[in-house]
C-alpha cells in the first residue's frame, strides 16, 4: 500500500521511457514521507488509441488508491506534488492530472492477512 496506477497515451513513453516514468513516480511518493518505501506500488497502463476532448492527444493520469488515515492537506500534496514532476518531465502534454481515493478498510483483505 498505496498503489498509483499510471494511465497515459503511449506518445509519452517517446519522450521518456516508462521505468523512467515509474522511478520518479515512486520517488515523489517515497519523498513525502506518508508511506514506507517498500510498500510503495506503481503501474503504468499505456494506451495506443485514446481520446482527450474528443480527438487524439497526449494524457496522464494518476489514480492513486490507499488506506485511510491521511489527512485532505496530506493527500492534496501528495497529487499536487506528482502532477508538478509529471509536468517537469512531460512539459508539452497539457493533460496531467491525479486524484487519490481510499480503500474501505472493513473490506480490504490481502495475502498477509491469511
Amino acid at each position: 500500500m498505496p498503489h498509483f496506477v499510471i494511465d497515459c497515451s503511449s506518445d509519452i513513453l517517446d519522450v521518456h521511457p516508462e521505468d523512467h516514468v515509474l522511478e520518479h513516480v515512486h520517488s515523489v511518493a517515497a519523498e513525502s514521507g506518508l508511506f514506507e518505501v517498500g510498500d510503495i506500488k506503481v503501474r503504468l497502463n499505456p494506451y495506443t488509441e485514446c481520446l482527450v476532448g474528443g480527438k487524439p492527444a497526449p494524457f496522464i493520469h494518476v489514480f492513486s488508491s490507499m488506506m485511510p488515515g491521511r489527512t485532505a492537506e496530506q493527500k492534496a500534496g501528495l497529487s499536487r506534488a506528482i502532477v508538478a514532476k509529471l509536468t517537469a518531465l512531460f512539459p508539452d502534454v497539457s493533460k496531467i492530472a491525479m486524484n487519490v481515493s481510499e480503500f474501505d478498510k472493513s473490506t480490504y483483505f490481502k495475502r498477509d492477512m491469511l
